[in-house]
């Protein structure tokens, strides 16, 4: 089982930047394959970015340029930095895990709007 625990969603104006958290559990962290997702009301759940255990990397076209992810192994920690955001981005983001298996963090509201 896999505790996976998001943070540093909030309110922010267009063009602006946040950066989000997700701190998981387990002894193992290095062998995951991390994600970022992302809802928004009305609309099915969809890829933000992805980042394996090798540190490859995968982005959606709509963020392209303006989210980076990352990871700190030390910190069992993924990172989404997200730049230059849209009123558009405005959904719940939630962290994935894979590995043997697949787990979902709770989610962070991330709301674009001036």
């Amino acid at each position: 089982q896999v505790r996976l625990v998001e943070s540093g969603g909030g309110l922010v104006q267009p063009g602006g930047s946040l950066r989000l958290s997700c701190a998981a559990s387990g002894s193992i962290f290095s062998s995951y394959d991390m994600g970022w997702y992302r809802q928004a009301p009305g609309k099915p759940r969809e890829l933000v970015a992805t980042i394996t255990s090798g540190r490859s990397t995968n982005y959606a076209d709509s963020v392209k340029g303006r989210f980076t992810i990352s990871r700190d192994n030390a910190k069992s920690t993924v990172y989404l930095q997200m730049n230059s955001l849209k009123p558009e981005d405005t959904a719940v983001y939630y962290c994935n895990a894979q590995y043997a298996g697949r787990y979902w963090g709770q989610g962070t509201q991330v709301t674009v709007s001036s």
